[in-house]
C-alpha cells in the first residue's frame, strides 16, 4: 500500500480525528473551568476538586452575572469598549483599504518602495514609540479622551494595508481597466468594483481590528484616567480590588468579556480563513 493510500484509509483518518478531538478538548479545558467557576458560589469556586465529578458545581448560580452589573459599572465599561471597537474597526477597514487600493492599482512612481517602507514600520516595537506618542497626545489635549484610541485607526495600519493590497493584487485587473475606460474615477472603482469583491479580506481585517481593540489593555491604561471612560479590560483588571476577591464574580465578568470574541470568530471563521488564504505573496 502506498503512502498516499495509507493516508486515505478510514483507520488513519479516524486516528487523526481522535487526536484532533483530544487536542481541541485540551484547548477548551481552561474555558470550561472559567465557565464552571462563573456559575459557582463563593466557597465552591476555590474548593479543591477531589474527583472528576466535583467539576460540576453543587449548585448553579446564574445570578453571578447579574451581580457583576451591581458590583461595578460593568455596563459603562461595555458601552465604552463597544464604541471604541466600532470606530476602530470602521477606521481600519476604510483607511487601510484606500491605501492598499493606491498601492495595487494606481500608477505612481516608487509605489513599491513606499509600500516596503510601510511594511518596515511593522518591525518597530510599540514600546519604542509609546512615550513620544503619549507626550504628543497629552500636549494636544487628547489625554483622558477616546481620541488617542480611535483617531490613529483612520490613518491606516501596516498589516491591514498589506492584507488588502495582496488581496487586491489577486483581483482581475481587467475589471479596473474596464471601469476606467467607462469613465469611472478611482473612488468609484474602489467603492463599486473592488470593495464588493473583497468581502473575505474586509472581514479578516475587521476581525483583527476587533480582537486587537476589544482585548487592548495597554492603550486604555495609558490614555484613560477617569473611571467613567474605562474599557472592559481596565474594569476587569480593577475588579479584584473592587469586589474583595470574590472569584466567582470575577470569573463571570471574564466570561462576559470573552464571549463576544468567541462569537465573532465562530460565526466569521470561514471568511477569516478564506481571507488569509487569498492574501498570497503576489506582486
Amino acid at each position: 500500500m502506498s503512502e498516499n493510500s495509507a493516508r486515505q484509509s478510514p483507520a488513519f483518518r479516524f486516528m487523526i480525528y481522535v487526536l484532533l478531538s483530544l487536542g481541541a478538548c485540551g484547548m477548551l479545558l481552561p474555558f470550561a473551568w472559567l465557565l464552571r467557576s462563573s456559575l459557582c458560589d463563593e466557597k465552591s469556586v476555590i474548593k479543591p476538586l477531589e474527583s472528576l465529578g466535583d467539576f460540576i458545581p453543587p449548585g448553579i448560580h446564574p445570578g453571578n452575572y447579574a451581580e457583576v452589573f451591581r458590583a461595578v459599572p460593568f455596563l459603562r465599561y461595555l458601552l465604552n469598549t463597544v464604541f471604541i471597537t466600532i470606530c476602530v474597526v470602521g477606521g481600519s477597514v476604510i483607511s487601510s483599504s484606500l491605501c492598499a487600493y493606491a498601492f495595487a492599482f494606481c500608477r505612481v512612481a516608487y509605489k513599491k518602495r513606499v509600500f516596503y517602507c510601510v511594511l518596515a514600520t511593522m518591525m518597530l516595537p510599540g514600546v519604542v514609540t509609546m512615550i513620544p506618542v503619549f507626550i504628543l497626545f497629552r500636549e494636544i489635549g487628547w489625554f483622558d479622551t477616546f481620541k488617542p484610541l480611535i483617531i490613529p485607526a483612520f490613518f491606516g495600519n501596516a498589516f491591514a494595508i498589506f492584507l488588502f493590497r495582496q488581496f487586491f493584487m489577486g483581483l482581475p485587473f481587467e475589471l479596473v481597466e474596464a471601469a476606467r475606460i467607462d469613465g469611472a474615477t478611482n473612488l468609484e472603482i474602489y467603492w463599486r468594483v473592488v470593495m464588493p469583491l473583497s468581502r473575505p479580506v474586509i472581514i479578516t481585517v475587521a476581525i483583527f481590528a476587533f480582537m486587537g481593540t476589544w482585548n487592548d489593555f495597554m492603550g486604555p491604561l495609558i490614555f484613560l484616567n477617569s473611571q467613567e471612560r474605562w474599557t472592559l479590560q481596565l474594569g476587569l483588571n480593577s475588579f479584584m480590588g473592587q469586589i474583595n476577591n470574590q472569584w466567582h464574580l470575577l470569573m463571570a465578568a471574564a466570561v462576559m468579556v470573552l464571549v463576544p470574541v468567541l462569537a465573532v470568530f465562530f460565526f466569521l471563521q470561514r471568511y477569516f480563513i478564506r481571507g488569509i488564504a487569498l492574501t498570497g505573496l503576489k506582486g
